[in-house]
């Protein structure tokens, strides 16, 4: 008689593992995720082997030979600014992203230039055929000779094929869709991801094959799969942006290899994706002039200042409870703010629906943007405008203070360098530091003060 089977349930969003079904994983709390899988005898990937078979021993620091050039710079400044000044051999680094954001055309694009740069690339795709990443690279007027295009899921033929091309760099586009042939889980699931993903780890690490891999998002905008698959890459790096628009942001949320608050501004268009050199301008150039509810506010993104338009919308409710509703922005500050300005600005914002959004499809979420949040509220609420000439930075704190914020003279001087005659900043940030000729300073210590002299 055939012996039967072992068989395991696994959640597939975190990878708990359970004796026997359940409706609810009780790690992670979701709810019908949990499958059956085959207990699989693993072959042992456990110890580390370079492509001749090489294993790793223990060496002493001072003999460990250091890369000469220890990373690979890209055409596209703004994707070395987020990897931390260019591609690390030897590194995985995952993308994540909507379903057609641009993160193929990305990797695309990327994968030419490396090539020119000349090194090897194979681009492993298990989601297109052949053909059809012949006819994005036409349209990207794309030419390479060392550039590999590969369609296929076997992890196996994969390995063997990188053992043969040696290549520099190697892109997979998914890792959803990877499989490994002696697992019989379908592809996507968590022991599929786990196992590919620590394959291509070992390949990368111990041959310095910098390796790119697609994933997939969840409806929550999530990196689908285990949790494990970011833990175990070296940098995540997530594309944002509305498909209906043009700006993309891509975002580094892990980073070994440098700060995790960068970003990178990219403008999709016919030819491609195009960096945008100077986001501020692109963000502001549509702002109506005398517009009512609109602020400006000087954010920081990493290392880098960015001028970014605030708007808000507010109206009297029809219903019992007004509502709260904002894009780009914590729901959670726009009410702390609202609050702030009914007890300590007095303005009835109660009976009051509030919309708010930061244009261009920015994310905003540090404590700087306070001050401009409130400025384009109480704008809308005494349908008086702002200057066009004046932007705001700073935290507000509950008692209506306005408190100092980091790297005011960056923030100063990209609002100089666009035009900008005043910015309103906290009275704590006035001394430290020279201002720029030709923008007024302006500093203001209670939310109170602040629309005093604004809407005076």
């Amino acid at each position: 008689m055939a012996k039967k089977a072992k068989t395991q349930f696994v959640c597939q969003a975190c990878g708990y593992v359970s004796p026997k079904y359940l409706g609810r994983c009780p790690n992670c709390g979701a709810w019908n995720q949990i499958v059956e899988e085959k207990i699989q005898t693993q072959p042992d990937r456990h110890s580390r082997v370079d492509i001749t078979g090489k294993r790793t021993s223990p060496t002493k620091l001072n003999e460990v030979k250091s890369q000469k050039e220890p990373r690979v710079k890209t055409q596209l400044d703004e994707l070395n600014r987020v990897l931390g000044g260019g591609v690390v051999p030897g590194s995985l680094v995952l993308i994540g992203g909507d379903p057609g954001i641009g993160k193929s055309t990305l990797l695309l694009q990327v994968s030419q230039q490396l090539n020119q740069t000349d090194g090897t690339v194979l681009y492993v795709s298990g989601e297109e055929s052949t053909e059809q990443i012949k006819m994005r690279a036409e349209r990207l007027s794309m030419q390479g000779n060392d550039f590999f295009v590969y369609a296929e899921t076997d992890m196996s033929a994969i390995r063997q094929t990188i053992e043969e091309l040696r290549p520099d760099y190697v892109i997979i586009d998914s890792i959803q869709t990877m499989m490994q042939p002696e697992i019989t889980s379908a592809a996507g699931s968590v022991s599929q991801v786990r196992e590919t993903t620590a394959e291509l780890m070992q390949i990368a690490k111990m041959n310095q094959i910098a390796i790119f891999i697609v994933g997939h998002v969840t409806k929550e905008g999530a990196l689908a799969g285990p949790r494990m698959l970011e833990h175990m890459v070296d940098t995540v790096l997530y594309f944002e942006g509305d498909r209906h628009h043009t700006f993309r942001i891509l975002r580094a949320v892990k980073n070994r290899f440098g700060s995790t608050n960068e970003i990178g501004i990219f403008e999709m268009r016919e030819q491609g994706l195009v960096e945008v050199k100077n986001p501020s301008e692109a963000f502001l150039e549509e702002r109506i002039e005398g517009a009512t509810g609109s602020a400006i506010v000087a954010s920081m993104e990493g290392t880098r200042p960015i001028l970014v338009e605030i708007q808000a919308l507010v109206t009297p409710t029809m219903f019992g409870n007004a509502k709260r509703t904002s894009t780009g922005l914590d729901n959670h500050r726009v009410a702390l703010i609202m609050a702030v300005l009914e007890k300590r600005a007095g303005l009835l914002l109660q009976n009051q629906d509030a919309y708010l959004k930061a244009a261009g499809g920015v994310k905003l979420d540090e404590p700087a943007i306070d001050l401009a949040l409130a400025i384009s509220l109480a704008s809308s609420y005494k349908e008086k405008g702002t200057s066009p000439q004046e932007c705001f930075v700073g935290e507000i704190g509950l008692t209506g203070e306005i408190r100092r914020v980091n790297r005011i003279e960056q923030r100063v001087m990209e609002a100089q360098k666009l035009g900008f005659k005043r910015i309103y900043l906290p009275k704590n940030n006035l001394s430290g530091w020279h201002a720029p000729s030709g923008i007024e300073i302006v500093g203001v210590s209670t939310i109170g003060e602040a629309l005093r002299k604004i809407f005076r």
